[in-house]
């Protein structure tokens, strides 16, 4: 894991001022990937004290518009956030708990999918999100 220094020098890297919360959320979403906005509220407020919900979803939106963070929505679940940026990577979402994991992408190059049409468009991402069950939750017998 990233080093305060190294936090402080991402975001010196991007042009962005090193604040102390900027960095708590650098630290929280390195921490706890995928983690939604009010659990890396919680983790920053561990770290500093108070800090407002506003506080932390202006960073998170600085943080993601620098490029230093990714955000994900997978259809039906909260915004989440992950450190894992410049790749071209896809995720595995359990159906059952929601848990999310990382997955490298699966053939060829970026974007992984050529589409049958692209209308136009100069297409430099292609996001593809698998659904199952978390080995957790296939463990568990159906009732």
């Amino acid at each position: 894991m990233p080093t305060t220094t190294d936090f402080e020098r991402m975001l010196r890297e991007v042009a962005l001022r090193v604040t102390r919360p900027r960095v708590a959320v650098l630290s929280a979403v390195h921490a706890h990937s995928h983690a939604d906005t009010e659990s890396i509220i919680g983790v920053v407020r561990a770290d500093l004290g108070e800090v407002s919900h506003q506080a932390v979803y202006d960073v998170l939106r600085a943080l993601t518009g620098a490029g230093l963070l990714r955000r994900i929505q997978p259809p039906g679940s909260l915004a989440r956030y992950e450190a894992r940026v410049g790749d071209n990577h896809h995720h595995v979402v359990c159906r059952s708990c929601g848990a999310i994991a990382d997955v490298d992408c699966a053939v060829g190059p970026a974007p992984c999918l050529t589409p049958s049409e692209a209308n136009g468009f100069v297409i430099d991402e292609a996001e593809v999100v698998y659904w199952g069950l978390c080995p957790a939750c296939a463990a568990i017998p159906a009732s």
